[in-house]
């Protein structure tokens, strides 16, 4: 759906025509209901919400981007409607709506939910972290006896489907609901019906525990190139699935929070966030920089001698520092991504190191040369072109050296290295700059 058609449909319930609405959002898809409310401003969308289905209305929510705050429009209806648009949804839709509300509203909301199976369902999901396996899982899945036949499993998948969304398997427990193995439809329908589920089930491929990071979750999903992924605890007992639909956005959420980060943005700040929030997430990070720019700029103090009496080398101090600083963050950002797909084992940890000291090392040759030549048509001084040569070359190559080493050791200490890799590569890289321009320059020009 178009903005221009959004625009349309919200303006049919601004001007009283309610039934037309109706008869149009009847036949949309929750992703372009979305689109609607997004469109609407608050009060609006509370009418919306209202007016539609609750299956619709809860459905639409869901699809609201996060920054829209989907929760405020749900806190914004009586507990009974809230519960009721609730219903509609999959036990794990319906918490993802619930978890940013007060635990005082979400129990309110919860109070009304008729279902009491689904109300516990509910607020088991909400105790788990929103980005770990936990927060992604649904509770509802299909499971068979081990000790039944094939015909048994069969029987008794029948009667769960209709209680539940889209499934492809199902799984096979003891009586102590511990996950012993996997049963695809399609060796259901292919084995005897009087054989024995625990002869014909097979291992699942990868279990997951309700702890583990949503990031490794989608990893091992690629990796296995699997549908779903069974939660168990550490008895192994089966506590719900993740599905691949429930791991599409997570790769998008992940990449945009590690893009904030790597521009030196908390990960949590909100993309719709207004300048208050926004001041509070970039702020503490631009001091750090602050205080490690302070670092760098000792290096110029310290040859102040040089500088004085060679004024030109200001003009290539910035030419040194940015290649430097471009060559580094070219090495931070594969191997920060590297790393949080799981590409890098630190068994490798110099063999990465040694690849990217080459490239910046080659690199800084080529484009040494090249500043080296302009340097010495400028000044018309070969040794001054000699100077630029072997600093650029030198601090690419260290620029190298500092993103792969500084991203690899905070990741080996617990800190996020899409967060804090590029303030320590870009002070090193300048540093490095300065120094080697300004120390060649004062031993082989003074």
């Amino acid at each position: 759906m178009t903005g221009d058609d959004a625009c349309r449909l919200l303006a049919l319930v601004r001007n009283g025509q309610i039934a037309d609405f109706l008869a149009e959002a009847e036949e949309l898809g929750a992703a372009d209901l979305a689109d609607v409310l997004a469109e609407a401003d608050e009060d609006e969308r509370v009418e919306i919400v209202k007016l539609l289905p609750p299956s619709l209305s809860g459905s639409a929510l869901w699809e609201l981007p996060e920054e829209e705050h989907a929760e405020d429009t749900l806190a914004a209806l009586e507990p009974g409607e809230a519960a009721e648009i609730l219903e509609g949804l999959p036990d794990d839709d319906a918490a993802d709506l619930l978890e940013d509300l007060e635990p005082e509203e979400q129990r309110r909301i919860l109070a009304e939910v008729e279902d009491p199976e689904q109300r516990e369902e509910v607020a088991d999901l909400l105790q788990y972290d929103r980005e770990t396996a936990g927060g992604l899982m649904t509770s509802q899945v299909v499971t068979v006896m081990e000790h039944e036949s094939v015909g048994q499993g069969l029987d008794e998948i029948r009667r769960q489907a209709d209680e539940l969304e889209d499934f492809s398997e199902a799984y096979v427990v003891d009586g102590e609901g511990r996950l012993k193995g996997i049963m695809s439809f399609k060796r259901l329908v292919l084995s005897a019906p009087d054989r024995p589920l625990r002869e014909v089930m097979e291992d699942p491929d990868v279990t997951v525990p309700p702890e583990m990071d949503q990031e490794e979750v989608a990893r091992l999903m690629g990796r296995y190139n699997v549908s779903a992924i069974p939660v168990v605890n550490r008895d192994q007992r089966l506590l719900g699935r993740i599905t691949f639909d429930d791991v599409m956005d997570v790769g998008e959420a992940e990449a945009t929070e590690d893009l904030l980060r790597f521009g030196g943005v908390s990960g949590d700040e909100d993309l719709g966030a207004g300048w208050r929030e926004a001041v509070r997430s970039r702020l503490p990070w631009l001091l750090v920089n602050l205080a490690t720019a302070f670092f760098a700029a000792m290096v110029p103090l310290f040859f102040s001698g040089t500088i004085e009496r060679l004024g030109f080398l200001a003009a290539f101090m910035g030419v040194v520092a940015g290649m430097g600083g471009n060559t580094g963050t070219q090495a931070l950002a594969v191997n920060v991504r590297r790393l949080a797909l799981g590409l890098i084992d630190f068994r490798e940890f110099w063999e990465v190191i040694r690849k990217e000291m080459v490239v910046g090392g080659i690199n800084g040759v080529a484009t040494g040369f090249v500043a080296g030549l302009v340097a010495t048509v400028i000044k018309g001084n070969p040794m001054f072109g000699v100077v630029v040569f072997f600093a650029m070359t030198g601090n690419m190559l260290v620029a190298g050296f500092a993103g792969a080493f500084i991203p690899m050791i905070l990741k080996r200490f617990g800190i996020d290295p899409a967060l804090a890799s590029s303030v320590f590569v870009t002070t090193f890289t300048d540093t490095c700059g300065f120094f080697f321009l300004l120390g060649l320059s004062t031993w082989l020009l003074l």
